[in-house]
């Protein structure tokens, strides 16, 4: 069926997202609170991703630059930052992604990480988009709450003419009214067409944009629901920002999951895939 095509496959450092081959996994903080804590949550990714045999990338900002709020908690800063993704990496092996927000970042950051994101606000600046694929990292490219998902075929197109890296399209709601966002799920299907993996970012989906007053808030108790829905529909990674204690997150408390529970999640999303899966390879083409 045309809508569960097979992507190209992009190789993010040790792991390989797409191509047919097994769900992947980006998980890891919102925002870089500390050394150990990255380095607690890095090892607990690591140790899960190895018990259900899938890939994993480990996911942490060094910088929250889109945050409403000028007192809210951006984050330790690139120097910083960067030396603790290093550390992620040399200690557990883990690919490393992390979002750039201007094009004079994107060659000091692919210096370390192995996987360069472009925010949701930021997927249609073009100096942003090239710099970084320039770098010749892949991209993962989240797709605007504003955008259509038939309307980032541009912005691959922006991607794959400068850099040879390949492009992860990421899906993570659409703006529906006020202080809310809606998921259609066709939007991964409209994405696949352009032969990329598609990832499905069940966390910042849930998010109630601005619905906390001079911050965002959010539904995780819809994290599941929507993981395995998109696992239906044929995501080829799950993107989660997880935390031992959301509640004391200093950014997106509202929809980070809980450590603990991410492998009850992925068991759950596997489970979903995996039937998926055999359907698919039962269907007529």
């Amino acid at each position: 069926m045309a809508d569960y095509q097979v992507s190209r496959e992009v190789r993010v450092g040790s792991a390989v997202v797409g191509g047919g081959g097994p769900l992947a996994l980006i998980a890891g903080p919102c925002v870089i609170e500390g050394r150990e804590m990255a380095l607690e949550i890095a090892r607990l990714v690591a140790r899960v991703a190895e018990e259900f045999g899938i890939p994993a990338i480990f996911k942490a900002s060094f910088d929250k630059a889109n945050r409403m709020s000028l007192d809210s908690f951006r984050g330790p800063g690139m120097k910083e930052g960067l030396e603790i993704l290093g550390a992620v990496k040399a200690e557990t092996g883990l690919p490393v992604v992390t979002d750039v927000h201007s094009g004079t970042q994107a060659e000091p950051v692919a210096e370390v990480v192995d996987l360069l994101q472009i925010p949701a606000f930021l997927c249609r600046q073009t100096d942003v988009v090239v710099a970084a694929a320039e770098t010749g990292k892949p991209l993962l490219i989240k797709k605007g709450q504003f955008m259509a998902p038939e309307d980032m075929g541009a912005i691959v197109g922006k991607a794959t003419a400068n850099g040879e890296g390949g492009v992860l399209l990421a899906e993570r709601g659409t703006t529906f009214g006020y202080h809310n966002l809606v998921v259609d799920m066709k939007g991964l299907s409209a994405m696949r067409r352009f032969g990329w993996p598609v990832v499905f970012d069940a966390t910042h989906a849930v998010q109630l944009p601005g619905g906390a007053g001079g911050s965002s808030g959010g539904q995780r108790e819809f994290i599941p629901t929507l993981a395995r829905a998109a696992a239906g529909a044929g995501m080829e990674a799950l993107f989660v920002e997880v935390h031992p204690d959301p509640t004391q997150a200093k950014s997106d408390r509202d929809t980070q999951l809980p450590l603990a529970e991410l492998p009850e999640l992925l068991k759950q999303v596997l489970a979903v895939d995996g039937a998926r899966r055999a359907v698919m390879e039962g269907s007529p083409e």
